[in-house]
C-alpha cells in the first residue's frame, strides 16, 4: 500500500506521455526535457513498484497497469481542471453571496427580485439557500438573512421583523359545508401547538393530517388546496394578494423574527450596503 500519493507533476508527465505516446512529444507539450519526462515517469513506476510502459529504443507503449492508470489520470485531471475554472466564480466584480431559506427565497425574495436588478443591473447576485443556517466563519457569505439565526463572531447582527402566523387555506375550501378541511402540520411555529399556546382560536384542526418539515411546502400545499395550514404572514403576503389563500380567523400569533447577518468584510461594500437597505426597505412594506 502507497504511503504517499504520486506527485501531481509525476501524474502530469505520465498522462502527456501514455496519450501521446511519446516522451519526447510529452516533453515539448509541458515545456520540458524528455530527460525529465523520463525520469517523472521512472519515478512514478519506482512508487507504484510496476512499469507503467514498454520501452523498445525510442518506442514506448504502455502496460495494462499503465492503461488502467491511464484512465484514472485523465479523469481526475479533468476533474482538478474543472474545480479550478469553478473557482473564477469566487472573484467576479460587484458579486454578492447571499443565503436564506429556500422557503424565504421562492416566496418572498425571488418575486422581488427584479425590481432590486432594475435598480441595480451590475449586480452579481449569488442565491445560496441552505436548510441550515451558515456559518460565516468558515463559508463564503456576505450576508444572510433568515428566521433562524443568532450572532456569530465577525457579523452585523440585526433583528428585521418578526412574523405574524395564521391558519389559512385555499378559499375554495371556505365555500364547502363539508366542515373544516384537512388539516396540515408543520414544524417549529407552524405547528399547531404553537398556535394554540399562543391563544389561538380553534378553527377545527386536527391532529390527524399530512406533515411538512418545510415552510414554503406547507404553504404551497395549503395554495393548492390540499387543507389548512398555520402560515407565515410575510410568506404568505402574495398568496393573499391573488386570492390563492384566504385566513380562517383575522387572528395572528407571533411567529419567527427574520435577521440578517452581514460579514465583517463585506460590511464596507457598496453592493453589499444597498441590497440591505432594500431588504429592509421592503421588509417595512410588507403587511
Amino acid at each position: 500500500m502507497l504511503k504517499h500519493w504520486p506527485p501531481l507533476n509525476m501524474l502530469r508527465g505520465f498522462e502527456a506521455a501514455a496519450r501521446l505516446g511519446s516522451f519526447h512529444k510529452a516533453a515539448d507539450e509541458l515545456n520540458l526535457t524528455q530527460s525529465a519526462i523520463s525520469q517523472q515517469v521512472r519515478g512514478l513506476e519506482d512508487l507504484l513498484g510496476q512499469p507503467l510502459f514498454f520501452r523498445q529504443g525510442r518506442a514506448v507503449s504502455l502496460t495494462d497497469a499503465g492503461w488502467d492508470l491511464l484512465a484514472t489520470t485523465q479523469t481526475m485531471l479533468q476533474q482538478l481542471a474543472a474545480g479550478i475554472r469553478r473557482l473564477d466564480q469566487y472573484r467576479k466584480p460587484d458579486q454578492l453571496i447571499v443565503n436564506t431559506t429556500p422557503a424565504f427565497s421562492r416566496h418572498w425574495l425571488l418575486p422581488r427580485l427584479k425590481a432590486f436588478r432594475e435598480r441595480h443591473p451590475q449586480a452579481d447576485l449569488w442565491l445560496y439557500t441552505s436548510d441550515a443556517a451558515p456559518d460565516m466563519a468558515k463559508q463564503t457569505v456576505d450576508v444572510a438573512i433568515r428566521d433562524d439565526l443568532g450572532p456569530q463572531a465577525d457579523c452585523a447582527f440585526r433583528v428585521l421583523v418578526e412574523d405574524r402566523l395564521y391558519p389559512a387555506c385555499h378559499a375554495s375550501l371556505l365555500a364547502r359545508s363539508a366542515g373544516a378541511p384537512a388539516t396540515l402540520h408543520g414544524e417549529r411555529e407552524m405547528d399547531w401547538s404553537h398556535w394554540e399556546t399562543q391563544g389561538g382560536a380553534d378553527v377545527g384542526q386536527r391532529e390527524q393530517g399530512m406533515n411538512f418539515s418545510d415552510p414554503g411546502q406547507l404553504l404551497d400545499a395549503a395554495r393548492e388546496g390540499l387543507g389548512m395550514a398555520l402560515v407565515s404572514g410575510l410568506l404568505a403576503e402574495r398568496s393573499r394578494r391573488d386570492g390563492s389563500l384566504a385566513a380562517l380567523t383575522a387572528q395572528t400569533v407571533p411567529g419567527p423574527k427574520w435577521s440578517w447577518l452581514v460579514h465583517r468584510d463585506s460590511q464596507d461594500d457598496p453592493l453589499t450596503r444597498a441590497f440591505c437597505e432594500w431588504v429592509a426597505q421592503e421588509l417595512e412594506t410588507s403587511p
